[in-house]
């Protein structure tokens, strides 16, 4: 059963990682992960891009990172790969604007499983919107290194528009150079959380700064 209100909570500090965050290491992926989420973390995004693991390697990850995500009481979240988040039995699947339609992901991943989708426009917003979504990742923020493919920041500003046109009852995270210094902004926007990637996965202890973000989004 998908629960909006406890993916909302358990949106406020949301981690994106894969092994190319973490020294293309699945070891050390589940070292920082479990530090994240002892931090905090209450939703994970597994996001292997550019990975070196083989099929099996990856569902191996992600089952490793999925009990993790269990045992803390975590959403956990297969990036783009559908196929990978129904082998999983994921709590939900996040898609870009490029991957498989909407209608297309919801038939096949049936009504248990949360659907995520980005967004960076009112346009794309009300579009997954109006498909049926449950929450949406908006940016990027702020410049970053660490997503190729984020586009250009539209900042806290866009993600006000964004959050004005949709109203208050969809889950936003806004994702995109996201750090300890900025993420006030973000939230002040009128996101429910931030999604975080190297300020985290390059943090001298993942689990502090997972901690910090925490005592932030609950300090708002």
């Amino acid at each position: 059963m998908r629960d909006i209100q406890r993916l909302r909570e358990k949106m406020g500090v949301y981690f994106v990682v894969g092994t190319q965050d973490c020294g293309y290491s699945s070891e050390k992926t589940v070292q920082i992960v479990e530090a994240a989420l002892r931090g905090g973390v209450g939703t994970l995004q597994l996001r292997d891009k550019g990975s070196k693991l083989t099929a099996e390697e990856q569902y191996e990850l992600g089952r490793q990172l999925q009990q993790l995500c269990r045992d803390h009481d975590s959403v956990f979240f297969v990036n783009d790969d559908v196929d990978l988040a129904i082998r999983l039995q994921a709590d939900g699947v996040h898609v870009g604007q490029d991957d498989m339609a909407l209608s297309e992901v919801r038939a096949k991943v049936g009504s248990e499983m949360y659907i995520g989708v980005s967004a960076g426009t009112v346009e794309e917003a009300l579009t997954a919107q109006n498909g049926g979504v449950d929450c949406i990742g908006v940016g990027a923020m702020f410049a970053t290194r660490s997503k190729a493919d984020a586009g250009e920041p539209i900042g806290p500003d866009g993600l006000e528009e964004i959050r004005k046109a949709v109203g208050h009852d969809l889950p936003i995270v806004g994702i995109g150079g996201i750090t300890l210094e900025n993420a006030a902004e973000v939230l002040a926007a009128g996101a429910d959380g931030v999604a975080i990637i190297s300020a985290i996965s390059q943090a001298d202890s993942p689990e502090e700064a997972a901690q910090a973000l925490q005592r932030i989004v609950r300090s708002r």
